[in-house]
């Protein structure tokens, strides 16, 4: 069942929850949505030890609005969107925890610098680039979400991405937009953070920079598991974040 809750400035917002207990947010990647996370087994595999997952699809993303107006993704959007989904859900500080892969990592990042207080918070799948506003994969997904406006012609494997990207009814215009989003972290926001983190990548991601970017947040620690950008799915990156979420209980 999909709820939904409208953003400050009206854009609609949807999620999806599973199971009951703690609440738990598990922010999806680029071009991903909340229904990924039921579909590869993760939102039971969260629900099982006693979480409420909870859900959202990003601004542009999945079910939720995907305004077409450069006016609807001010900077540091999707961190803005996901404020507005905590406070829907009335969760109060330090009574939910927050989890984000990939781009998702990123909106939790801002979140926190935000002021977002859950009692702890997981990082997966970035490295330090993060607290860049773009990094070295950006001009990748902009030459392919213009090819899809476009209909630019790729090389087979760009084009098997496209395909795979248009049978999952993602809407490039948007995606675009939410690129345009993005905000820059310094240093001296990242040592801010007080949460306890758990920054943790898969040893063969290239984004292998992680541990420099746990090494910037105080509060943070480090974790390598077995596996590339898909270690996500793996049972060893699953079992060290439901052992870092159960620890901090």
């Amino acid at each position: 069942m999909i709820h939904r809750c409208t953003a400050p400035d009206g854009v609609e917002l949807a999620y999806r929850q599973f199971g009951e207990g703690r609440p738990l947010i598990l922010v999806h990647g680029f071009s991903g949505d909340s229904q990924q996370w039921i579909d590869h087994g993760l939102a039971a595999a969260f629900a099982a030890p006693g979480h409420r997952v909870i859900m959202p699809d990003l601004r542009g993303h999945g079910a939720s609005g995907r305004p077409h107006e450069a006016s609807a993704y001010p900077p540091d959007v999707l961190a803005d969107d996901g404020m507005a989904i905590v406070s829907a859900l009335g969760l109060s500080n330090n009574g939910y925890d927050l989890f984000g892969y990939s781009m998702g990592g990123r909106v939790v990042l801002r979140m926190l610098v935000r002021g977002a207080r859950p009692a702890r918070a997981v990082i997966a799948g970035q490295g330090f680039d993060v607290t860049l506003p773009a990094s070295d994969r950006t001009a990748g997904h902009r030459r392919l979400l213009t090819a899809m406006v476009e209909g630019t012609t790729l090389e087979p494997q760009e084009r098997a991405m496209v395909d795979w990207m248009a049978q999952r009814g993602v809407d490039p215009q948007a995606l675009l937009l939410v690129l345009d989003s993005f905000v820059g972290t310094p240093p001296e926001a990242l040592a801010r953070i007080t949460v306890p983190t758990l920054v943790v990548i898969g040893e063969r991601d290239p984004r292998a920079s992680a541990a420099e970017l746990a090494a910037a947040i105080p509060s943070a620690q480090f974790a390598s598991v077995p596996g590339a950008h898909d270690a996500l799915g793996s049972p060893e990156m699953l079992a060290t974040i439901l052992a870092f979420l159960d620890a901090q209980r």
